[in-house]
This record gives C-alpha cells, sequence and structure tokens, in this order.
C-alpha cells in the first residue's frame, strides 16, 4: 500500500487560501470609469479614498499631516546652548562663592578672570580650559558641558548614544574612537570598488551596539546615518548665525578634547558624498517652548524629513507617482503596523485586479482587459435597465424557422440546406417507429429533424458620441461614455447579430474600438464635425446592407466644422451655412438607405434646436431633449424599438 506524508507547505502562497474578492474594488472601478474618469484615474481615486475597513491614502496623509504639526511642536532647537549656559552660570556661581571668603590676592585674581568671561558661551567654556577651580561643585558643573558636548554631539550622528555614553569612562570613549575610525576605513575600501561584505560583518558584530537599527547591509547603515547627518545639518541651518557660531565653536571643542575632530570631518564628508540628494541646506522652523538637546533635536527633524517624505509620498502629486513609492518602513514608525496593513491592501487591489484578468499596463498606462470592459459594459448595461420599465424590454424578434436565436420547443424535417441543429430525441424515435423491432436501428434522410429557433432581425447600428470640449464643460460626458458602453454591450451580448459601430467626433471623427471606450476622453479642440461622423456612419450601414440600419446622434452643439475637399477640417463659429450644407447632404445619404437618425440633445442651446429639428424634418428622425443622467435610457430604448421596423417589415 502507498503512504501518504503531509508536512508544511512551503511552496509559496496558500494554494487553499481563498481568492482575493476584488469585486468590490472592481464595481468602485468602474463606477468611476462611468463617471467619465478613465481606469488609472478611477484606480487612483479609489487609492486614495480606500475601502470598507480599509484606509486609502488621503487618511493616511491626514495623520501623517497631524504628526508633522506634532513634530514641530516638540520644543525648540537651541537646548544645548541653553544647557550649557545654565551649566556655566552654575559653575560660575559656585567658583565665586568657594572665592568669597577668601581674602587672598589669588582670590581676587580669580574673581577679576570670571568678571572678564566674554558673553559668548562658546568663547567663555573656552578660556575656561585651563582655569584651576576651588570648588568641587564648580569643576563637576563645567566637567559635565564637556561630557553632555561629547555625548549631544555623538548622538545628533548615532542616534541613542547620548543615553550610551552617560558617565563614561576613557575606554568606552576610545572604543567609540575606534568604531569610526573603523567605519571611515570601510566606507573608503567601498568607495574603492572593494567587497566590503565580509568587513561589514565583522563590523557590525564587534560595534553593532552603536546601531540599535540593525542595517543589514552597508548601504543601510550609509542611508540611516546619512538621514541623521543632514538632519543635524538642517539643525545648524536653522538656528540664528550668532547661535550657529556658538554651538560649532563648542562641538569642535569637544571634539578636539575627545580626540573626535578628524573622524568626525572625514564621516561627515563621505556621507554628503553618498546621498548628496538628501536635504542638506533646509531651515526647520520649531514652534515648541521645551527647549531640546542636539541629539533630541536632530531626531525631531530626522522623524519631520521622514514624515516630509511620507507627504509627498501619499499625495502622489509628481509625474509618474505610484503607491509603490510609499516607504512601508517610514509609514510603520509614523503610524504604526495598522496603517503598513492598510497600505498593502491597497497595493494588493490593483495587483488582484491585474493577476485576474480584470487591468493590465500598457506603455505604463493602466487599461482594462476585455474582460475588465465585458464587466464595465455590464454594470453600465445594469444602471439602464434598472430604470427602465421591464414592459419596453421586448426583444420584439421573429418566430420561425430561423438559424439563429433560442429554440422554440417545437421541431421540423429536415430540409436541404437547413443549418438548425439536429434534435436528436426526435430523430432516433423516428427511426426506431420506421424499423419497428429491426436491429440496428439504422438512420435514414427522412428521420432527421432539426429544433426550430427563433430568427432575430438584425441591425447595423452607428451610435455617434460628441468628443467636444463643450462635453466636458456642460457636464455630459460621463453620461455620453457611459451610454456608449452600454449600448455597445446590449448589441454584443444581447444581439450579436448585429454590428455596432460607436464613431466619435470633434474636428474630426473617428471609429472608436470597445477597447478605447473606458479610457476615452474629450477632445480639447475646437469643432463639431457630425459631418465626418455621419460619413463613417454611412460606410458602416453600406458594409450591411441587409441589416436594419439604426443613427443615434448624442451631442450638445450644432455643427462647427465639415471636412474640405482635400481632407482637412474647417471650423467657424457661429455654424456657417456651408457647414449646414455638407452636413445636411450626408443626412440625404443616409436617408436614401431607408436610415433614420435620431438625435439626442443635451443643450437647449437656440441654434442646436433649429438644427436637429431642421435634420428631423429633412430625415424623419426624432429629436429627444433628455436630462443627461437619463440618456442611456433613452439611448437603449431607441435602439430596442428602432430594431422592429425590420421585424415587422419582414413579418
Amino acid at each position: 500500500m502507498s503512504r501518504n506524508r503531509y508536512g508544511e507547505w512551503r511552496g509559496g502562497a496558500d494554494p487553499l487560501a481563498p481568492p482575493y474578492d476584488v469585486r468590490e474594488a472592481l464595481d468602485e472601478l468602474g463606477d468611476a470609469v462611468l463617471e467619465g474618469l478613465t481606469p488609472g484615474e478611477a484606480l487612483r481615486e479609489l487609492m486614495r479614498r480606500g475601502m470598507t475597513g480599509r484606509r486609502g491614502l488621503d487618511d493616511l496623509l491626514r495623520q501623517v499631516r497631524k504628526r508633522q504639526k506634532e513634530s514641530r511642536r516638540a520644543g525648540r532647537l537651541d537646548g544645548t546652548l541653553e544647557q550649557v549656559r545654565e551649566l556655566l552660570d552654575r559653575a560660575v556661581a559656585a567658583e565665586r562663592k568657594a572665592l568669597f571668603p577668601d581674602p587672598s590676592d589669588d582670590a581676587r585674581l580669580a574673581e577679576t578672570e570670571l568678571d572678564a568671561l566674554p558673553r559668548d558661551t562658546a568663547r567663555a567654556v573656552r578660556e575656561l580650559t585651563d582655569y584651576r577651580w576651588r570648588s568641587p561643585e564648580a569643576q563637576a558643573a563645567y566637567d559635565e558641558i564637556q561630557d553632555l558636548l561629547r555625548r549631544e554631539l555623538l548622538d545628533s550622528q548615532f542616534r541613542g548614544m547620548k543615553q550610551a555614553l552617560e558617565g563614561a569612562d576613557p575606554q568606552s570613549m576610545q572604543r567609540v574612537r575606534e568604531m569610526m575610525s573603523a567605519l571611515n576605513n570601510m566606507l573608503d575600501a567601498d568607495a574603492r570598488g572593494e567587497d566590503t561584505s565580509q568587513q561589514f560583518a565583522e563590523f557590525m558584530e564587534q560595534y553593532g551596539e552603536f546601531f540599535p537599527d540593525n542595517p543589514q547591509n552597508l548601504e543601510e547603515l550609509v542611508d540611516s546615518l546619512a538621514r541623521r547627518a543632514a538632519a543635524a545639518q538642517r539643525l545648524m541651518n536653522s538656528l540664528s548665525p550668532e547661535q550657529q557660531q556658538e554651538l560649532a565653536e563648542l562641538m569642535m571643542q569637544a571634539m578636539q578634547d575627545a580626540g573626535l575632530a578628524g573622524e568626525m570631518s572625514r564621516l561627515a564628508d563621505q556621507l554628503r558624498a553618498r546621498r548628496p540628494e538628501l536635504d542638506w541646506n533646509g531651515r526647520e522652523r520649531m514652534r515648541g517652548d521645551t527647549p531640546l538637546g542636539l541629539g533630541d533635536a536632530t531626531t525631531a527633524l530626522e522623524d519631520i524629513a521622514d514624515l516630509d517624505e511620507l507627504d509627498n509620498a501619499l499625495n502622489q502629486n509628481y509625474p509618474g507617482a505610484s503607491i509603490d513609492d510609499v516607504d512601508p518602513e517610514l509609514l510603520e514608525r509614523a503610524l504604526g503596523r495598522n496603517a503598513v496593513d492598510d497600505l498593502e491592501a491597497l497595493r494588493r487591489i490593483e495587483r488582484e485586479l491585474q493577476r485576474q484578468g480584470y487591468l493590465q499596463r500598457s506603455e505604463g498606462d493602466l487599461e482594462l482587459t476585455p474582460r475588465g470592459l465585458r464587466r464595465l459594459g455590464e454594470t453600465a448595461l445594469r444602471r439602464v435597465f434598472a430604470s427602465l420599465d421591464a414592459r419596453g424590454r421586448g426583444d420584439h424578434d421573429m418566430h420561425d424557422a430561423g438559424a439563429a436565436g433560442d429554440p422554440t420547443g417545437a421541431s421540423r424535417q429536415w430540409q436541404f440546406g437547413d443549418e438548425q441543429p439536429i434534435d436528436v430525441v426526435r430523430t432516433v424515435k423516428n427511426a426506431v417507429l420506421r424499423q419497428r423491432g429491426t436491429q440496428p436501428i439504422r438512420l435514414a434522410v427522412e428521420d432527421f429533424e432539426v429544433v426550430e429557433t427563433e430568427r432575430r432581425s438584425s441591425a447595423a447600428v452607428a451610435l455617434l458620441v460628441d468628443l467636444s470640449y463643450s462635453m466636458a464643460l456642460r457636464g455630459t460626458w460621463a453620461a455620453a461614455k457611459s451610454t456608449a458602453l452600454a449600448l455597445h454591450t446590449l448589441a454584443t451580448t444581447k444581439y450579436p447579430q448585429d454590428a455596432i459601430e460607436v464613431i466619435g467626433f470633434s474636428k474630426y471623427a473617428r471609429v472608436l474600438q470597445p477597447a478605447d471606450l473606458p479610457s476615452l476622453s474629450w477632445d480639447m479642440v475646437q469643432g463639431t464635425n457630425l459631418q465626418h461622423a455621419l460619413m463613417l456612419a454611412a460606410r458602416h450601414l453600406g458594409r450591411h446592407p441587409d441589416a436594419e440600419p439604426v443613427v443615434l446622434v448624442v451631442t450638445d452643439g450644432e455643427p462647427t466644422a465639415h471636412l474640405l475637399a482635400d481632407g482637412s477640417a474647417w471650423f467657424d463659429w457661429p455654424t456657417h451655412p456651408e457647414t449646414v450644407a455638407v452636413t445636411m447632404a450626408e443626412v440625404d445619404r443616409i436617408t436614401r438607405r431607408g436610415a433614420t437618425i435620431n438625435v439626442f440633445m443635451l443643450d437647449d442651446e437656440p441654434g442646436l434646436i433649429r438644427f436637429v429639428e431642421s435634420l428631423a424634418r429633412r430625415n424623419g428622425g426624432r429629436v429627444f431633449a433628455p436630462d443627461p443622467e437619463m440618456l442611456g435610457e433613452y439611448v437603449v430604448s431607441d435602439y430596442i424599438r428602432a430594431r422592429k421596423g425590420r421585424a415587422a417589415r419582414a413579418s
């Protein structure tokens, strides 16, 4: 017997997991497209708005901006200078207190030296470098200045160093110097093109405690250090010139005392050279009252820079913007893990819509696939039929033994040339009855019967849609686009024997392919060239001479352009008599083909009304003035009504 073994699935995604449900996203996407957006624009709107239970980019952006305001109110940037000034004042006060009871000349000379200290904090600290303190309290306060500056300086470059080096002994500072030397040597080797992977691993093993964010490679380490160094530089830029000078002098003195000046300068140069794209020259205005130390202020500015980067990525207001531009690590640091989950859900929507065959990218643009187009057309058609009276939906079919359509339930004897499907049961029954008791049963020609079906009359449909800019200005473009999709879907699914062609027209006319409809937009050109559109419609009707001709025109303006003899378009406004004349000539040509032209006006401008009434008198068609929201119902109903013409004449 065979034995089965079971174990944990390790082949990728769970094969038993239910398929990702994209129906809600697809419906919202379809609604936006039917409102006039392109598929790409509709998806971006969905990403911004979010979905049920998931925040969109706009919600995340609002929270990021709230955090930006909070960070800018965190405190002032000159906290280290204030702390140094307080320690210096404490040291001087304690020293004066110790000197006061001493009657010696040395005491008076020391007091004179203290009285002569410059008001500049940095210069005062520097001049007291060799001062012999009488007061242990004063000595401790002054030593604390040096310790504070070293720790703040290192914390401004290496996050967390301030706490790590509090009360550090000389051995700890020596280890910091060794770490910085090793770091600079590794960066030098990498700049020369050497393989530093092993060197990085050894560096992290030896000095990993200095880098709590645990970078996984040299690039991550450089990126982390460069971002913090850039924030420290922006801090300096944000101080007043006097504060900048004081702080620079204090830091230089502290670095020299600690033996770090050379390594710090070397590291700063390397980081700036490796990440020149970072903001090294910016300034930041902090609005808080709490004084921040150098390290905490650098952290605040680093966080603000991350929030600014998130703001830009979430806003998506730049060429080529993509949701993939949002850094999940920055987002998690700013808003927590739930925000990353929301982001991943949004990213998955686009991936699943593409994976499940509804969307595809073509030359960077997002397009609906044929499957997505069918779903969108069905949505548009459902919108129309949801408002139509059920009694007005008849198929208007002819019932006889036609070659296409639904079975009527009856059958008849097969005749030469019949293309109907064979009624197998009736055929075999006829053979059995004819050969009672004979084995085996053999079929003869007279035994065959065919299934009787409905024969539907075919139609050649030309839907002419105005693409002029006025359609967008009047807010009627979305209704026209949705109507075109609905009618195309109805004709290709319910009446597959019909030949439908959608023709868009502005300065020129052009035939629109089904795949063009979802991303179709108006033309920002002058001209409504109905003449050219009618010419294309006439060619379409000519290719289907036996079909019922159906011409439907959706427009919001009278014709203002026509084709010249050389094929170029000529525009004039108000409407020129020559434009009307050549347009009416095309109307006459279509009328001679037996087609009526029904016009759906989306505006009540007097010139348009006069023109379409003249067209209707000349052609015998009808004029409708529907509300744009009802356009789809009018056009679909009229198409179904027009199809009766051929069936009525055939019967």
